[in-house]
């Protein structure tokens, strides 16, 4: 009986316990929190894709790699810990359906200071079609990034065409 009663107060104190666990800085998973949006200024220059900047002689070199079109709007943005680092994960809502290629770039320009900022681009379909729901339209991306490379950032950005969300480490 003695035993039994232990043990029940034991257990009623660990199922007790976990409560404040969940939403102390002991947790991992409450290492960032949840991202918040901002509004990015665009550029109000319409430029024509289909008319080229510059002509290409024939005997120039091979074309650059593309570096893709930044996505239209950053949905949501979690930082999931990891043993041995984290992973970055977003969504992102396409302005057509028929994307591919979509990654995580680092802005090295802009990460400094401890903040770390991502931009989510893709390469568009020549078959795309304009229009579709938000979630038809929406791609899901992720970036695994070591302990050590964490270490370096307390803020994580990733930007889109039209806004941005950022998460901070608590």
């Amino acid at each position: 009986m003695r035993k039994t009663g232990i043990v029940l107060l034991s257990a009623t104190l660990v199922l007790a316990s976990c409560g404040a666990v969940r939403d102390s800085r002991i947790n991992p998973f409450n290492w960032f929190g949840k991202s918040k949006s901002r509004a990015v200024a665009t550029d109000t220059k319409e430029v024509n894709p289909l008319i080229p900047v510059a002509r290409r002689g024939l005997f120039s070199g091979p074309d650059e790699v593309s570096e893709g079109v930044l996505i239209d709007q950053i949905a949501d943005l979690v930082v999931e810990r990891r043993v041995g680092g984290a992973v970055i994960r977003a969504r992102g809502i396409a302005p057509s359906l028929g994307i591919s290629n979509a990654r995580l770039v680092k802005v090295e320009e802009a990460s400094t200071g401890g903040d770390l900022v991502m931009e989510l681009r893709y390469e568009p379909l020549p078959t795309a079609i304009l229009g579709g729901s938000d979630d038809q339209r929406s791609v899901v991306v992720a970036a695994s990034l070591t302990a050590n490379e964490l270490a370096e950032f307390r803020r994580i950005t990733v930007r889109g065409a039209r806004n941005e969300r950022t998460t901070t480490r608590r």
